[in-house]
């Protein structure tokens, strides 16, 4: 995928992700072998059966399915969801600037405006508050 930046970069995934895309690899190389000659290359991860790219509305579609699977009441954006990873890896201790570099952001503002305190990094921040003061 083209960047928004001038920049290429390399996407760091959780190893648990790597074997259910290696899945979906020879799920997709299958599907290019049934299509033969209609076949479009376009280097795609998620595409039609034939390899032309998801119609925008449909992949709308798909993700409002997927938050009412998931019971999400909040109707979310689909870029809502990087600033839940932000947060997600912030409430796991990894460093901000380490998230700055997974969102691929040039500042540290644009991440941390990403970032949300969550009442598990608020109950956590006091926590250790009173470690440090009463042991």
């Amino acid at each position: 995928m083209k960047p928004k930046g001038k920049s290429k970069r390399t996407v760091m995934i959780p190893p648990p992700l790597i074997p259910l895309l290696k899945l979906h690899q020879e799920a997709q190389q299958a599907e290019k072998e049934a299509a033969g000659e209609r076949w479009q290359d376009y280097d795609l991860v998620w595409c039609h059966p034939d390899g032309r790219p998801i119609d925008a509305g449909q992949d709308w579609d798909e993700w409002k399915e997927l938050l009412r699977l998931a019971e999400v009441d909040k109707d979310a954006r689909v870029h809502d969801a990087r600033h839940t990873a932000a947060t997600l890896l912030i409430e796991q201790g990894v460093d901000i600037s380490v998230v700055q570099e997974i969102l691929g952001h040039s500042q540290l503002t644009t991440t941390k405006r990403y970032t949300h305190i969550t009442a598990t990094l608020s109950t956590e921040a006091a926590a250790r508050m009173g470690r440090a003061l009463w042991g």
